[in-house]
């Protein structure tokens, strides 16, 4: 959560990293992570060019606290989702 857009640069500039790191354990061979992104605040909305590069990391993997409730069916974390009986 960020409300200026010096807070928003610094967690993007995170999140990329964290996709970096990612990509180069798949180009290891190592088991990788699917890095998602939960975002909100005035700050993201005034860094275009770092959201459109973050959607573009994250394969879309970037929520805000509207959409946070399709976090799960739209992830990797669908897969420890535990059925009703």
């Amino acid at each position: 959560m960020t409300e200026d857009d010096g807070t928003a640069r610094d967690k993007v500039t995170r999140i990329l990293y964290l996709c970096e790191m990612a990509k180069n354990r798949r180009a290891e061979g190592k088991t990788s992570l699917q890095v998602v992104a939960c975002i909100d605040g005035r700050g993201f909305g005034v860094r275009r060019e770092d959201m459109r590069r973050l959607l573009l990391e994250t394969d879309g993997k970037v929520f805000t606290l509207a959409t946070l409730k399709w976090m799960v069916e739209y992830t990797d974390l669908i897969n420890f989702r535990v059925s009703a009986r």
